[in-house]
């Protein structure tokens, strides 16, 4: 059974940080494209970053400079360091899986609520 299980999230001032933290069981951890996405009320969901094989990492660019996504293939974990947080980044954020070799294969966390106050 695959489960990506997401924390870390919480309600800090604008300015602060928050580390998010991803543990997926279940999948070839090592095999797969690891992402963040994240949901903000009465909004779609928007793609925020994604870090793939040799630790390429890609950011959507309202969050280049602040947020640094990385992974640890040995403890199955994939992260995402928010730091300068601003109001806007209030949203619920998910994690997300895709296998590099088979493309359907792709998972979703349950959530993490991160609330930014001004």
């Amino acid at each position: 059974q695959v489960q990506l299980v997401e924390s870390g999230g919480g309600l800090v001032q604008a300015g602060a940080s928050l580390r998010l933290s991803c543990a997926a069981s279940g999948i070839a951890f090592s095999s797969n494209d690891m992402g963040w996405y994240r949901q903000a009320p009465g909004k779609q969901r928007e793609y925020v970053a994604r870090i793939f094989s040799g630790d390429r990492t890609d950011y959507v660019d309202s969050v280049k400079g602040r947020f640094t996504i990385s992974r640890d293939n040995a403890k199955n974990t994939v992260d995402l360091q928010m730091n300068s947080l601003k109001p806007e980044d209030t949203a619920v954020y998910y994690c997300h899986s895709r296998n590099r070799y088979f493309s359907h294969l792709e998972y979703w966390g349950q959530g993490t609520q991160v609330t930014v106050s001004s």
